[in-house]
């Protein structure tokens, strides 16, 4: 809910449902790697992104770090952060990094998701070479900018 001041010195409240946002939810399983490139891409296009993870890791991937550092993108601080109901609630368009979250998301949470969801099929940068995850990289970069081309 967003009050607003108006000039007649009252409150006046504004409801906002899921469809009239437009913060994009990026998730994955582990919010490590997939999901932070893609919300960080998001935030530098002028999106509202934010990103979460099933399950997540204790820090980002270095070699997303380090991908990210040659397109002048920082994330050697970013931590990755739970998926909350909230998050769910409040995104209006939720996209799944092409993990099979299903067995490590709550039942609840998927319910929620289903109705506002996409799946991208990005490949895992997990374990990968630094060159395999440039092309991850690059392709999240692609998908990003198809979406911010469809929100304008």
């Amino acid at each position: 809910m967003i009050k607003l001041q108006t000039s007649k010195s009252y409150i006046k409240e504004i409801r906002i449902t899921y469809s009239d946002r437009n913060e994009s939810l990026f998730v994955c399983i582990e919010n490590a790697g997939r999901s932070k490139m893609a919300e960080a891409f998001g935030r530098s296009l002028g999106i509202d992104a934010i990103s979460a993870g099933t399950v997540p890791a204790e820090k980002v991937n270095p070699v997303v770090v380090e991908a990210m550092k040659e397109n002048g993108i920082e994330l050697s601080e970013s931590t990755p952060r739970n998926l909350d109901e909230k998050m769910i609630e409040e995104a209006g368009r939720i996209i799944l990094m092409g993990c099979s979250i299903e067995s490590v998301c709550p039942v609840v949470l998927l319910r929620k998701m289903k109705k506002k969801s996409e799946d991208w099929n990005i490949e895992d940068p997990k374990g990968k070479s630094i060159q395999k995850v440039r092309e991850i990289r690059d392709e999240i970069l692609r998908k990003v900018k198809m979406l911010k081309k469809e929100m304008d």
